[in-house]
């Protein structure tokens, strides 16, 4: 047995057993250099999330040749945001659609965003919408939050905010930060302002500190909701 047969061969739980003890870092690119492309994946991965991201593209591009769904997508990820690589959103598109075509949620959604906004290739809305719901059927829930914007701004569909406010929440209950302050927005257009604080505050506390901020100042203009953040 080769080394990454032997590799290949341990159990997941034993596996991120091994990659969370002592050692973990110098295992995993033990393993990446040995062929794993899970391990090259990870590696990948944790490069990008430290700082080191040209050399966490090259992994990624190696694990992703080997045919790594998670890398396939992260690879058009790099590509879609200047990640270690320069920024090409032509082949970001690429990359999303062959990761989405075999299953990828994320890529799915990825996809879906590069054909509504047209990033890299002609926009296409009723695709993208296409490919949102088959990424929302998996769970992604910033999948069913822009099929909520779908709804709310008549997108490839009749405007319906019935629906819009309806994948709104579902977005809401699957923690998508935006998801959340857009179902707020609609409890309050209900007249449940209310019932919007805790979805207010769940969109504070998940989001970045862009969104934060944009939050804040959208309250500071509606002071009659009487809402504090």
């Amino acid at each position: 047995m080769t080394a990454i047969d032997a590799i290949n061969a341990l159990p997941a739980a034993q596996l991120r057993a091994r990659l969370a003890g002592s050692g973990g870092d110098a295992f995993l690119r033990e393993i990446a250099e040995a062929g794993s492309s899970e391990g090259q994946a990870r590696l990948g991965q944790r490069l990008i999330d430290t700082g080191q991201a040209a050399e966490g593209f090259v992994w990624l591009h190696r694990a992703a040749e080997a045919g790594h769904l998670d890398a396939i997508n992260m690879v058009g990820r790099c590509l879609d945001l200047g990640w270690g690589v320069a920024v090409d959103k032509a082949l970001a598109a690429q990359w999303f659609r062959a990761a989405a075509e075999r299953g990828h949620g994320w890529a799915m959604y990825n996809y879906a965003t590069a054909l509504a906004l047209g990033a890299g290739l002609p926009a296409d809305r009723d695709k993208a919408l296409d490919w949102l719901h088959r990424a929302n059927a998996l769970g992604i829930a910033k999948a069913a939050n822009f099929i909520g914007s779908f709804y709310e701004d008549g997108w490839a569909v009749d405007r319906d905010m019935a629906e819009a406010a309806r994948y709104y929440a579902r977005a809401a209950a699957g923690g998508d930060f935006r998801g959340c302050f857009n179902h707020a927005r609609m409890l309050i257009d209900a007249g449940k302002a209310d019932a919007a604080v805790h979805w207010i505050d769940r969109a504070l506390t998940l989001g970045n500190d862009r969104f934060r901020a944009q939050v804040h100042d959208w309250l500071a203009a509606r002071p009659e909701l009487r809402i504090a953040a």
